[in-house]
């Protein structure tokens, strides 16, 4: 749930990026950095968590192999969408959220610049170990993930599903079969959905329509305007969504399959994931990462431990 806090001073955001959803498109990372739809507008009214009086810490920033610090910056890839983790800040280039603050909280712990930058979520972790040093994006960890990189968890959250205030489609959580789907591409949930249309398939019911979208705007925006029956996101998103639409959505159901969210390093890069791995317990130890979560509203999915693979099933 969302706090007070977080519904009060945020009210504009996600209904300013929404508003401007369509105008974003291309493929390049400065076209899809997000919606690029808050420019020039009071898109955001919360700014980041203050991380200045975070230090270098030398035994920590000593792990990291010189093919991360030769440049003297920590170079992130994310996909600013995906409020209240990732998304625009009222200039419409800043990424801001709770894993921007701890991306540079950490990058102030190795003593790097900490450089972001935007792109599609579904093709972040392919680039990581040549065009990033890490990926923060909300990533929840998979199997299948992690055959393609190493893991460090640092958050956890739910799935959920939210729909038009009322739910005027009746829309039943447990029977999705016949309805259109609103998910991001290259989500869990876009994968978890696909496998109910299968299963609706071969139970003989109706299809599901899944809209994916590269934006988690584009997908909310698309049960707000009607085009879409549900979405279909984290539990946070979902939460945020709510919280931002002044009563034009509503959560389905209750939050479910719980799973943590993860930093993710370059497969077999056991030096930089150490180095991660200690600056996020660091963070979590000396209080800054529950400020952080705090000034977000989201401390409900803080963990205690930043581990290095969690066992998922």
């Amino acid at each position: 749930m969302q706090s007070t806090k977080l519904k009060s001073i945020m009210a504009i955001a996600l209904s300013s990026a929404m508003l401007f959803a369509t105008a974003a498109c291309g493929t390049s990372d400065k076209a899809d950095a997000g919606t690029d739809s808050a420019k020039g507008s009071d898109a955001a009214t919360i700014t980041s968590y203050d991380v200045s009086s975070v230090e270098k810490d030398d035994t920590i920033a000593a792990l990291l192999p010189e093919s991360v610090t030769k440049d003297g910056k920590l170079t992130i890839g994310t996909n600013p969408s995906y409020a209240p983790a990732e998304f625009l800040d009222a200039d419409g280039k800043t990424q801001i959220g709770y894993d921007m603050d701890l991306a540079r909280a950490m990058g102030n712990i190795f003593g790097l610049e900490t450089e972001i930058v935007s792109s599609n979520f579904d093709t972040i972790i392919p680039a990581i170990g040549s065009k990033y040093d890490l990926g923060i994006a909300a990533f929840t960890i998979t199997k299948d993930r992690m055959e393609s990189v190493d893991f460090v968890s640092y958050f956890t959250a739910g799935m959920g599903y939210a729909v038009a205030a009322g739910n005027p489609k009746n829309v039943d959580e447990n029977d999705l079969c016949g309805l259109n789907v609103a998910v991001e591409t290259g989500t869990v949930e876009e994968e978890a959905i696909n496998k109910t249309a299968k299963q609706c398939k071969a139970d003989g019911k109706k299809d599901i329509t899944i809209q994916s979208s590269k934006q988690q705007t584009d997908a909310t925006t698309a049960v707000v305007t009607g085009k879409a029956d549900v979405f279909f996101a984290d539990s946070p998103v979902v939460g945020y969504a709510i919280a931002q639409t002044d009563g034009q959505l509503e959560q389905l159901g209750k939050d479910f399959d719980e799973v943590p969210n993860a930093i993710a390093i370059k497969k077999g890069d056991s030096q930089t994931t150490e180095a991660v791995q200690k600056a996020m317990q660091k963070l979590m130890d000396d209080g800054t990462y529950t400020k952080i979560l705090q000034h977000w509203g989201v401390e409900s999915g803080a963990l205690d431990k930043a581990e290095i693979n969690p066992a998922v099933e």
